[in-house]
Protein backbone atom coordinates (compact mmCIF):
# COMPACT_ATOMS: atom_id res chain seq x y z
CA UNK A 1 0.00 0.00 0.00
CA UNK A 2 1.79 3.17 -1.14
CA UNK A 3 1.63 6.12 1.21
CA UNK A 4 -0.68 8.39 -0.94
CA UNK A 5 -3.64 6.30 -0.28
CA UNK A 6 -2.94 5.18 3.54
CA UNK A 7 -2.88 9.16 4.61
CA UNK A 8 -5.95 10.22 2.57
CA UNK A 9 -8.14 7.71 4.57
CA UNK A 10 -9.25 7.96 8.17
CA UNK A 11 -9.54 5.73 10.78
CA UNK A 12 -13.00 4.75 10.48
CA UNK A 13 -12.36 3.98 6.44
CA UNK A 14 -8.97 2.47 7.30
CA UNK A 15 -10.74 0.23 9.01
CA UNK A 16 -13.09 -0.62 6.48
CA UNK A 17 -11.04 -1.26 4.10
CA UNK A 18 -9.37 -4.14 6.52
CA UNK A 19 -12.95 -5.53 6.78
CA UNK A 20 -13.66 -5.68 3.07
CA UNK A 21 -10.09 -7.47 2.86
CA UNK A 22 -8.60 -4.76 0.73
CA UNK A 23 -5.43 -4.37 2.68
CA UNK A 24 -4.50 -6.34 5.86
CA UNK A 25 -3.86 -5.41 9.10
CA UNK A 26 0.18 -5.71 8.59
CA UNK A 27 0.22 -3.02 5.64
CA UNK A 28 -1.36 -0.70 7.90
CA UNK A 29 1.37 -0.54 10.22
CA UNK A 30 3.92 -0.60 7.28
CA UNK A 31 2.45 2.34 5.96
CA UNK A 32 2.21 4.06 9.41
CA UNK A 33 6.01 3.32 9.72
CA UNK A 34 6.77 4.85 6.33
CA UNK A 35 4.57 7.72 7.33
CA UNK A 36 6.71 8.29 10.25
CA UNK A 37 9.98 7.66 9.21
CA UNK A 38 9.08 10.12 5.82
CA UNK A 39 7.88 13.06 8.20
CA UNK A 40 9.44 13.09 12.06
CA UNK A 41 12.55 13.91 11.07
CA UNK A 42 10.89 17.65 10.22
CA UNK A 43 7.89 17.57 13.04
CA UNK A 44 9.36 15.69 16.04
CA UNK A 45 6.11 14.37 16.86
CA UNK A 46 6.94 10.59 17.54
CA UNK A 47 9.47 10.27 20.76
CA UNK A 48 9.49 6.17 20.86
CA UNK A 49 7.95 3.68 18.50
CA UNK A 50 7.53 -0.03 18.79
CA UNK A 51 7.16 -1.37 15.14
CA UNK A 52 7.90 -4.87 16.00
CA UNK A 53 5.69 -5.51 18.26
CA UNK A 54 2.77 -3.77 16.27
CA UNK A 55 4.07 -5.35 13.42
CA UNK A 56 3.28 -8.26 15.45
CA UNK A 57 1.00 -7.49 16.86
CA UNK A 58 -1.05 -6.83 13.96
CA UNK A 59 -1.15 -10.26 12.97
CA UNK A 60 -3.58 -10.90 15.98
CA UNK A 61 -6.58 -8.70 15.58
CA UNK A 62 -10.12 -9.95 15.14
CA UNK A 63 -10.96 -8.45 11.94
CA UNK A 64 -14.84 -9.73 12.56
CA UNK A 65 -15.27 -8.51 16.04
CA UNK A 66 -12.68 -5.51 17.09
CA UNK A 67 -14.11 -1.98 14.87
CA UNK A 68 -10.97 -0.81 14.10
CA UNK A 69 -8.85 -3.98 13.52
CA UNK A 70 -5.47 -3.04 12.64
CA UNK A 71 -5.78 0.42 12.75
CA UNK A 72 -2.31 2.34 14.23
CA UNK A 73 -2.41 4.70 16.93
CA UNK A 74 -0.12 6.75 18.05
CA UNK A 75 -0.40 7.48 22.19
CA UNK A 76 1.04 10.50 24.17
CA UNK A 77 4.13 10.37 26.36
CA UNK A 78 2.00 10.89 29.55
CA UNK A 79 -1.06 8.81 31.02
CA UNK A 80 -1.51 6.49 28.43
CA UNK A 81 1.07 4.15 29.27
CA UNK A 82 2.04 0.86 27.21
CA UNK A 83 2.66 -2.35 29.30
CA UNK A 84 6.68 -2.60 28.98
CA UNK A 85 7.07 0.69 26.88
CA UNK A 86 8.83 3.97 28.13
CA UNK A 87 6.60 6.41 29.55
CA UNK A 88 8.48 9.31 30.32
CA UNK A 89 5.80 12.66 30.75
CA UNK A 90 8.42 14.60 28.89
CA UNK A 91 10.83 14.55 31.69
CA UNK A 92 14.41 13.62 31.93
CA UNK A 93 13.07 12.35 35.37
CA UNK A 94 11.45 9.47 34.04
CA UNK A 95 13.57 8.93 30.61
CA UNK A 96 14.02 5.64 31.77
CA UNK A 97 11.21 4.46 33.44
CA UNK A 98 9.06 1.04 31.94
CA UNK A 99 5.57 0.65 32.42
CA UNK A 100 4.10 -1.82 33.97
CA UNK A 101 0.90 -2.38 32.40
CA UNK A 102 -0.79 -0.90 30.16
CA UNK A 103 -3.68 2.05 30.92
CA UNK A 104 -7.37 1.35 31.41
CA UNK A 105 -7.57 4.17 28.23
CA UNK A 106 -4.78 1.69 26.17
CA UNK A 107 -6.49 -1.72 27.13
CA UNK A 108 -9.95 -0.08 25.48
CA UNK A 109 -7.98 0.82 22.95
CA UNK A 110 -6.28 -2.46 21.89
CA UNK A 111 -10.08 -4.02 22.70
CA UNK A 112 -11.26 -1.97 20.28
CA UNK A 113 -8.70 -3.24 17.42
CA UNK A 114 -6.18 -0.32 17.41
CA UNK A 115 -2.25 -1.31 17.24
CA UNK A 116 -0.19 1.07 19.51
CA UNK A 117 2.78 1.50 17.57
CA UNK A 118 4.41 4.34 19.93
CA UNK A 119 4.34 7.44 21.79
CA UNK A 120 4.11 11.02 20.63
CA UNK A 121 5.92 14.49 22.35
CA UNK A 122 4.67 16.44 25.04
CA UNK A 123 5.73 19.13 27.63
CA UNK A 124 7.10 18.07 30.55
CA UNK A 125 4.58 16.73 32.92
CA UNK A 126 1.71 18.36 30.54
CA UNK A 127 1.94 21.41 31.99
CA UNK A 128 2.23 24.08 28.80
CA UNK A 129 0.22 25.15 25.80
CA UNK A 130 3.42 24.07 23.94
CA UNK A 131 5.52 21.13 23.00
CA UNK A 132 9.26 21.85 23.85
CA UNK A 133 10.69 19.88 26.35
CA UNK A 134 13.94 19.47 27.61
CA UNK A 135 14.22 16.24 27.04
CA UNK A 136 13.41 15.78 23.52
CA UNK A 137 13.28 19.24 22.07
CA UNK A 138 10.67 20.69 20.26
CA UNK A 139 7.31 19.66 17.52
CA UNK A 140 7.20 21.31 15.11
CA UNK A 141 3.73 22.33 12.83
CA UNK A 142 2.93 20.65 9.79
CA UNK A 143 0.94 24.07 8.82
CA UNK A 144 4.61 25.67 8.98
CA UNK A 145 7.51 23.91 10.59
CA UNK A 146 8.48 27.55 11.86
CA UNK A 147 6.08 27.23 14.46
CA UNK A 148 4.57 25.07 17.44
CA UNK A 149 2.06 22.31 16.90
CA UNK A 150 0.75 23.35 20.30
CA UNK A 151 0.48 21.72 23.81
CA UNK A 152 -0.08 19.46 25.58
CA UNK A 153 -0.80 17.43 23.25
CA UNK A 154 1.54 18.42 20.41
CA UNK A 155 2.82 15.78 19.49
CA UNK A 156 -0.56 13.69 18.80
CA UNK A 157 -1.26 16.97 16.65
CA UNK A 158 1.59 16.67 14.47
CA UNK A 159 1.45 13.30 14.20
CA UNK A 160 -2.24 13.25 12.91
CA UNK A 161 -1.75 16.80 10.62
CA UNK A 162 1.22 15.49 8.88
CA UNK A 163 -0.51 12.21 7.98
CA UNK A 164 1.62 9.88 10.17
CA UNK A 165 -1.49 8.35 11.69
CA UNK A 166 -5.15 9.35 10.87
CA UNK A 167 -5.58 10.03 15.25
CA UNK A 168 -3.92 9.80 18.01
CA UNK A 169 -4.30 9.58 21.38
CA UNK A 170 -4.13 12.98 23.76
CA UNK A 171 -5.44 14.53 26.84
CA UNK A 172 -7.01 17.50 27.79
CA UNK A 173 -6.21 19.39 31.57
CA UNK A 174 -6.75 22.98 30.18
CA UNK A 175 -6.93 22.87 26.86
CA UNK A 176 -4.55 20.08 26.09
CA UNK A 177 -6.90 18.61 22.91
CA UNK A 178 -8.50 21.54 21.85
CA UNK A 179 -5.19 24.15 21.76
CA UNK A 180 -3.43 22.04 19.85
CA UNK A 181 -6.62 21.31 17.46
CA UNK A 182 -6.64 24.88 16.70
CA UNK A 183 -3.17 25.64 16.00
CA UNK A 184 -2.62 22.68 13.87
CA UNK A 185 -6.52 22.47 12.16
CA UNK A 186 -7.89 19.44 13.61
CA UNK A 187 -11.30 18.74 14.78
CA UNK A 188 -10.83 18.12 18.92
CA UNK A 189 -13.03 16.95 21.01
CA UNK A 190 -13.21 17.20 25.06
CA UNK A 191 -15.61 14.92 26.58
CA UNK A 192 -17.52 15.71 29.65
CA UNK A 193 -15.98 14.24 32.57
CA UNK A 194 -15.94 10.98 33.81
CA UNK A 195 -16.62 9.93 30.01
CA UNK A 196 -13.50 7.90 29.45
CA UNK A 197 -11.12 5.90 31.35
CA UNK A 198 -8.61 6.51 34.11
CA UNK A 199 -6.02 4.69 36.02
CA UNK A 200 -5.24 2.22 36.89
CA UNK A 201 -3.79 3.73 40.43
CA UNK A 202 -6.35 6.98 40.04
CA UNK A 203 -9.68 8.03 40.21
CA UNK A 204 -9.62 11.32 38.90
CA UNK A 205 -6.91 13.55 36.90
CA UNK A 206 -6.00 16.63 38.14
CA UNK A 207 -8.96 16.52 40.06
CA UNK A 208 -11.21 16.14 36.99
CA UNK A 209 -10.29 18.98 35.05
CA UNK A 210 -7.50 16.20 32.68
CA UNK A 211 -9.34 13.80 30.47
CA UNK A 212 -7.76 11.14 28.04
CA UNK A 213 -8.97 11.26 24.53
CA UNK A 214 -7.84 12.44 20.77
CA UNK A 215 -7.06 14.17 17.66
CA UNK A 216 -8.45 13.17 14.68
CA UNK A 217 -9.05 14.08 11.00
CA UNK A 218 -12.63 13.89 10.88
CA UNK A 219 -15.62 13.95 13.21
CA UNK A 220 -16.59 10.41 12.81
CA UNK A 221 -13.39 9.61 13.86
CA UNK A 222 -14.47 10.89 17.20
CA UNK A 223 -17.22 10.04 16.84
CA UNK A 224 -16.71 6.04 16.32
CA UNK A 225 -13.77 6.76 19.09
CA UNK A 226 -16.24 7.56 21.61
CA UNK A 227 -18.46 4.63 20.94
CA UNK A 228 -15.87 2.48 22.18
CA UNK A 229 -13.78 4.63 24.95
CA UNK A 230 -17.30 5.76 26.54
CA UNK A 231 -17.37 3.98 30.07
CA UNK A 232 -19.27 3.86 33.54
CA UNK A 233 -15.70 3.04 35.53
CA UNK A 234 -16.47 1.71 39.09
CA UNK A 235 -13.03 2.89 40.46
CA UNK A 236 -13.15 6.48 39.07
CA UNK A 237 -13.98 9.35 40.71
CA UNK A 238 -16.78 10.78 38.48
CA UNK A 239 -19.05 9.35 36.04
CA UNK A 240 -21.54 9.92 33.75
CA UNK A 241 -24.43 8.36 32.30
CA UNK A 242 -23.36 6.16 29.38
CA UNK A 243 -25.31 7.85 26.07
CA UNK A 244 -27.58 5.33 25.10
CA UNK A 245 -27.15 5.68 20.90
CA UNK A 246 -24.34 5.80 18.88
CA UNK A 247 -22.34 8.76 18.59
CA UNK A 248 -21.19 7.64 15.08
CA UNK A 249 -24.74 6.25 13.73
CA UNK A 250 -26.30 9.48 15.54
CA UNK A 251 -24.23 12.30 13.75
CA UNK A 252 -26.17 11.08 10.40
CA UNK A 253 -29.13 11.57 11.37
CA UNK A 254 -31.19 14.48 9.99
CA UNK A 255 -32.07 16.91 12.89
CA UNK A 256 -33.97 20.19 11.61
CA UNK A 257 -33.72 21.77 14.90
CA UNK A 258 -33.45 25.47 15.98
CA UNK A 259 -30.42 25.60 18.53
CA UNK A 260 -29.70 28.54 20.85
CA UNK A 261 -26.43 29.87 20.49
CA UNK A 262 -24.51 32.59 22.94
CA UNK A 263 -21.37 33.38 21.71
CA UNK A 264 -18.20 36.12 22.93
CA UNK A 265 -14.99 37.23 21.79
CA UNK A 266 -13.87 38.97 24.71
CA UNK A 267 -10.88 37.08 26.78
CA UNK A 268 -12.17 36.20 30.04
CA UNK A 269 -9.18 36.85 31.42
CA UNK A 270 -8.89 40.65 29.96
CA UNK A 271 -6.09 39.60 27.30
CA UNK A 272 -5.51 40.87 23.50
CA UNK A 273 -8.19 38.17 21.02
CA UNK A 274 -6.30 38.97 17.81
CA UNK A 275 -8.87 40.22 14.53
CA UNK A 276 -8.33 36.84 13.17
CA UNK A 277 -9.59 34.86 16.00
CA UNK A 278 -12.46 37.37 16.08
CA UNK A 279 -13.38 36.56 12.82
CA UNK A 280 -13.39 32.99 12.77
CA UNK A 281 -16.12 33.01 15.63
CA UNK A 282 -18.28 35.99 13.26
CA UNK A 283 -17.75 33.90 10.94
CA UNK A 284 -19.52 30.93 11.92
CA UNK A 285 -22.02 33.40 14.05
CA UNK A 286 -22.84 34.35 10.79
CA UNK A 287 -23.80 30.81 8.91
CA UNK A 288 -25.32 29.55 11.95
CA UNK A 289 -28.00 33.09 11.66
CA UNK A 290 -28.38 32.18 7.57
CA UNK A 291 -28.96 28.49 8.56
CA UNK A 292 -32.10 29.76 11.04
CA UNK A 293 -30.47 29.15 14.39
CA UNK A 294 -30.70 31.78 17.05
CA UNK A 295 -27.21 33.53 18.18
CA UNK A 296 -26.81 36.64 20.64
CA UNK A 297 -23.81 37.94 21.61
CA UNK A 298 -23.51 37.40 25.69
CA UNK A 299 -19.75 37.45 28.30
CA UNK A 300 -19.66 34.55 30.41
CA UNK A 301 -21.11 34.84 33.91
CA UNK A 302 -17.32 33.23 35.27
CA UNK A 303 -14.68 35.92 36.53
CA UNK A 304 -11.65 34.08 34.13
CA UNK A 305 -9.09 35.71 36.20
CA UNK A 306 -10.41 33.91 39.48
CA UNK A 307 -11.02 30.73 38.01
CA UNK A 308 -6.99 31.15 36.29
CA UNK A 309 -6.00 32.05 39.99
CA UNK A 310 -7.89 28.68 41.32
CA UNK A 311 -6.58 26.48 38.00
CA UNK A 312 -3.10 27.10 39.19
CA UNK A 313 -3.38 26.61 42.51
CA UNK A 314 -4.21 23.09 41.96
CA UNK A 315 -1.63 22.74 38.97
CA UNK A 316 0.71 24.01 42.32
CA UNK A 317 -0.73 21.30 44.61
CA UNK A 318 -0.94 18.23 41.94
CA UNK A 319 2.91 18.98 41.33
CA UNK A 320 3.59 19.34 44.80
CA UNK A 321 2.06 15.74 45.46
CA UNK A 322 3.87 13.86 42.65
CA UNK A 323 7.15 15.17 43.21
CA UNK A 324 6.67 13.83 46.78
CA UNK A 325 6.36 10.67 45.36
CA UNK A 326 8.70 10.31 42.71
CA UNK A 327 11.29 11.45 46.18
CA UNK A 328 10.04 8.51 48.11
CA UNK A 329 10.99 6.54 44.68
CA UNK A 330 14.33 8.13 44.29
CA UNK A 331 15.25 8.73 47.99
CA UNK A 332 16.71 12.11 47.05
CA UNK A 333 14.70 15.37 47.11
CA UNK A 334 14.20 16.91 44.15
CA UNK A 335 16.40 19.97 42.96
CA UNK A 336 15.72 22.96 40.49
CA UNK A 337 18.15 21.04 38.24
CA UNK A 338 16.04 17.99 38.04
CA UNK A 339 13.22 19.74 36.22
CA UNK A 340 12.25 22.28 34.10
CA UNK A 341 11.26 26.51 35.72
CA UNK A 342 7.58 25.81 34.88
CA UNK A 343 7.28 22.44 37.28
CA UNK A 344 9.50 23.83 39.71
CA UNK A 345 7.74 27.39 40.39
CA UNK A 346 4.89 25.14 40.64
CA UNK A 347 6.22 22.85 43.11
CA UNK A 348 7.67 25.18 45.44
CA UNK A 349 4.43 27.21 45.78
CA UNK A 350 2.72 23.74 46.45
CA UNK A 351 4.69 23.27 49.54
CA UNK A 352 3.55 25.98 50.55
CA UNK A 353 -0.90 25.58 50.10
CA UNK A 354 -2.16 24.20 52.75
CA UNK A 355 -5.03 21.56 53.04
CA UNK A 356 -7.74 24.46 53.17
CA UNK A 357 -6.62 26.69 50.08
CA UNK A 358 -6.57 23.76 47.92
CA UNK A 359 -9.98 22.58 49.42
CA UNK A 360 -11.39 26.48 48.72
CA UNK A 361 -9.51 26.74 45.40
CA UNK A 362 -11.51 22.97 44.04
CA UNK A 363 -15.10 24.67 45.33
CA UNK A 364 -14.41 27.67 43.05
CA UNK A 365 -14.59 25.51 40.11
CA UNK A 366 -17.94 24.39 41.54
CA UNK A 367 -19.18 27.51 41.75
CA UNK A 368 -18.06 28.42 37.94
CA UNK A 369 -19.59 25.04 37.25
CA UNK A 370 -23.24 26.40 38.63
CA UNK A 371 -22.57 29.92 36.68
CA UNK A 372 -22.30 28.10 33.46
CA UNK A 373 -25.36 25.94 33.85
CA UNK A 374 -27.53 29.27 33.80
CA UNK A 375 -25.70 29.60 30.51
CA UNK A 376 -26.76 26.47 29.20
CA UNK A 377 -30.23 26.68 30.43
CA UNK A 378 -31.20 29.39 27.96
CA UNK A 379 -28.71 28.07 25.24
CA UNK A 380 -27.66 24.77 24.00
CA UNK A 381 -24.05 26.12 22.46
CA UNK A 382 -21.43 28.80 23.81
CA UNK A 383 -19.27 29.65 21.29
CA UNK A 384 -15.59 31.58 21.38
CA UNK A 385 -12.40 31.73 19.42
CA UNK A 386 -10.57 27.90 20.77
CA UNK A 387 -7.09 30.21 20.87
CA UNK A 388 -6.37 33.96 20.75
CA UNK A 389 -4.15 33.87 18.30
CA UNK A 390 -2.49 31.18 15.67
CA UNK A 391 0.30 28.99 16.77
CA UNK A 392 3.09 30.82 18.59
CA UNK A 393 6.45 30.86 16.73
CA UNK A 394 8.64 27.85 18.03
CA UNK A 395 10.98 29.25 20.99
CA UNK A 396 8.45 32.27 21.64
CA UNK A 397 6.55 30.89 24.33
CA UNK A 398 9.92 28.70 25.92
CA UNK A 399 11.90 31.18 29.02
CA UNK A 400 15.02 32.25 28.70
CA UNK A 401 17.79 32.54 30.79
CA UNK A 402 17.04 35.95 32.63
CA UNK A 403 13.30 34.75 32.65
CA UNK A 404 14.42 31.22 34.26
CA UNK A 405 16.72 33.12 36.70
CA UNK A 406 14.07 35.44 38.10
CA UNK A 407 11.67 32.74 38.25
CA UNK A 408 14.12 30.86 40.70
CA UNK A 409 13.54 33.21 43.18
CA UNK A 410 10.18 31.15 43.92
CA UNK A 411 11.83 29.85 46.99
CA UNK A 412 11.90 32.94 48.54
CA UNK A 413 8.66 34.43 48.16
CA UNK A 414 5.71 34.26 50.39
CA UNK A 415 2.51 31.98 49.31
CA UNK A 416 0.99 35.00 48.32
CA UNK A 417 3.68 35.97 45.71
CA UNK A 418 4.48 32.73 44.74
CA UNK A 419 0.97 32.64 43.38
CA UNK A 420 1.66 35.86 41.80
CA UNK A 421 4.67 34.81 40.40
CA UNK A 422 3.14 31.55 38.64
CA UNK A 423 0.42 33.87 36.97
CA UNK A 424 3.11 36.13 35.43
CA UNK A 425 4.83 33.00 34.36
CA UNK A 426 2.13 31.57 32.43
CA UNK A 427 0.70 35.15 30.94
CA UNK A 428 2.23 34.78 27.40
CA UNK A 429 0.82 31.87 27.06
CA UNK A 430 -2.17 32.29 28.34
CA UNK A 431 -2.67 35.25 25.99
CA UNK A 432 -2.99 32.94 23.46
CA UNK A 433 -5.09 30.14 24.87
CA UNK A 434 -7.61 31.71 27.21
CA UNK A 435 -10.57 30.49 26.64
CA UNK A 436 -10.24 26.38 27.16
CA UNK A 437 -9.96 26.44 30.36
CA UNK A 438 -13.40 26.69 31.13
CA UNK A 439 -14.56 23.48 30.22
CA UNK A 440 -11.77 21.49 32.42
CA UNK A 441 -12.95 23.30 35.40
CA UNK A 442 -16.61 22.87 35.31
CA UNK A 443 -15.86 19.36 33.34
CA UNK A 444 -18.27 20.31 30.51
CA UNK A 445 -17.44 18.87 27.17
CA UNK A 446 -16.04 21.36 24.63
CA UNK A 447 -14.45 21.22 21.19
CA UNK A 448 -12.21 22.97 19.00
CA UNK A 449 -13.62 23.18 14.92
CA UNK A 450 -11.21 24.15 12.03
CA UNK A 451 -13.14 26.74 9.97
CA UNK A 452 -10.25 29.37 9.48
CA UNK A 453 -7.04 30.11 7.96
CA UNK A 454 -5.22 33.16 8.41
CA UNK A 455 -3.74 34.97 5.33
CA UNK A 456 -0.45 33.65 7.02
CA UNK A 457 -1.67 30.01 6.26
CA UNK A 458 -2.31 29.13 9.87
CA UNK A 459 -4.88 27.66 11.25
CA UNK A 460 -7.15 28.90 13.90
CA UNK A 461 -10.34 26.77 15.88
CA UNK A 462 -13.50 27.97 17.29
CA UNK A 463 -14.25 26.77 20.56
CA UNK A 464 -17.88 24.87 21.35
CA UNK A 465 -19.16 24.23 24.40
CA UNK A 466 -22.21 22.32 25.58
CA UNK A 467 -23.86 21.47 28.94
CA UNK A 468 -22.23 17.91 30.66
CA UNK A 469 -23.28 14.89 28.91
CA UNK A 470 -24.26 16.12 25.25
CA UNK A 471 -21.36 14.93 23.14
CA UNK A 472 -23.84 13.71 20.86
CA UNK A 473 -24.76 17.60 19.73
CA UNK A 474 -21.26 18.84 19.84
CA UNK A 475 -20.44 15.73 17.40
CA UNK A 476 -23.54 16.47 14.88
CA UNK A 477 -23.02 20.00 15.17
CA UNK A 478 -19.48 19.37 14.10
CA UNK A 479 -20.39 17.06 11.11
CA UNK A 480 -22.74 19.58 10.11
CA UNK A 481 -20.05 22.01 9.95
CA UNK A 482 -17.53 19.59 8.56
CA UNK A 483 -19.51 19.49 5.46
CA UNK A 484 -20.00 22.92 4.60
CA UNK A 485 -17.25 25.72 3.19
CA UNK A 486 -16.05 26.68 6.82
CA UNK A 487 -13.98 23.71 7.08
CA UNK A 488 -10.57 24.02 6.21
CA UNK A 489 -9.01 20.71 4.71
CA UNK A 490 -6.15 19.02 5.83
CA UNK A 491 -2.01 20.63 4.31
CA UNK A 492 1.28 20.06 5.27
CA UNK A 493 4.27 21.94 4.76
CA UNK A 494 6.14 18.51 2.77
CA UNK A 495 2.74 19.60 0.65
CA UNK A 496 3.77 23.39 0.42
CA UNK A 497 7.26 22.78 -0.37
Amino acid sequence: MSLFPYSSYDAVGLAQLVREKEVSPSELIHAAIEQINLHNPEFNAVVHTRYEAAIEEAGQVNIDEQPFAGVPILLKDISQAIGGEPLTSGSRLFQHYKAKSDSHFVAKLRKAGFIPIGHTNTPEFGLKNITEPQLYGPTRNPWNPLHSSGGSSGGSAAAVASGMVPLAGASDGGGSIRIPASFSGLFGLKPTRGRTPVGPGVGRQWQGASIDFALSKTVRDSAALLDVLQILQNEAAFQVPLYPGSYLEDIYRTKDIIYRFAYTTDSPVGTEVSNEAKQAVLRLVKHLEAEGHLVEEKLSPVDGVHLMENYYMMNSGEMAAMVVDIERSLGRAITSEDIEIEGWVLLEAGRKLSAAEYARSLTAWDVAAAQMNTIFETYDFYISPATAFPAPPVGELTPGPEQVQHLLAVSELSKEKQQELIYEMFEPSLTYTPFTQLANLTGTPAMSVPIFLTETGLPLGVQIMSSKGREHDLLSLAHVLEKSPLWIREQTSSQNH
